[in-house]
């Protein structure tokens, strides 16, 4: 199951889980007491720490929103300077009530991270082109496009591969197996020629940059 990691206001009029009894008419009642963020509970609190003068609060709890049809992880993060008592906080929150408070904002920190491999994904290795429809074929078909945008990030951590884009990757290695298919059609390979050195040209016309020469 897919699950939403994102950002509230950090003034978001949050309602704790009504707990109350059944007045007896109508539907039962979904909203308890507002949040007021000036006096969180402490029972809510899960780490607290201290860095150069800024104290860090960070408060985890099932909450209620009035645009959300269900409950919400919600994680408070509220730091204090401890010179001028001055405070700010960050409301951030996910649908899955399981993910542990540390686990939710660091997914939110990498968020950008993911959104640029789904591109990668989408853009350079087919993640939008399969025609799968089982749920296993699907599974396979996205891993491996994000498996290869993982090679594709590792190549171009390379030396040999500095200066290159993922066309560029692309363009280079599907120039060296184009020249190698077609001197297989060749009676005889010609002596004294450099197989890379061609592949290195039919690579031009893919490519976006111009890295040095490739060996």
């Amino acid at each position: 199951m897919l699950h939403l990691i994102s950002k509230l206001r950090y003034d978001a009029a949050l309602y704790f889980p009504y707990d109350g009894p059944y007045s007896g008419r109508g539907p039962h009642k979904k909203y308890g007491d507002r949040l007021d963020y000036t006096n969180i509970p402490k029972q809510y609190l899960k780490s607290s720490t201290v860095e150069d003068d800024i104290r860090t609060d960070i408060y985890q709890m099932t909450m209620r929103h009035k645009k959300f049809a269900n409950q919400l992880n919600v994680v408070i993060i509220v730091k204090t300077n401890l010179k001028t008592l001055k405070s700010a906080r960050a409301v951030l929150f996910s649908s899955d009530l399981e993910l542990a408070y540390d686990k939710l904002i660091k997914y939110y920190r990498l968020r950008f991270q993911i959104e640029f491999n789904f591109r990668d994904a989408k853009q350079y290795w087919g993640l939008d082109d399969f025609m799968n429809i089982k749920e296993l074929q699907v599974c396979n078909a996205a891993n491996l496009a994000f498996f290869m945008v993982n090679v594709s990030h590792i190549l171009r951590r390379r030396s040999e591969f500095s200066g290159m884009s993922v066309i560029d990757l692309k363009a280079w290695f599907r120039a060296g197996r184009y020249v190698r298919e077609t001197l297989k059609l060749l009676p005889q390979i010609p002596e004294g020629i450099s197989i890379q050195s061609i592949a290195n040209q039919v690579a031009v016309l893919g490519r976006v940059n111009t890295p040095e020469e490739v060996v």
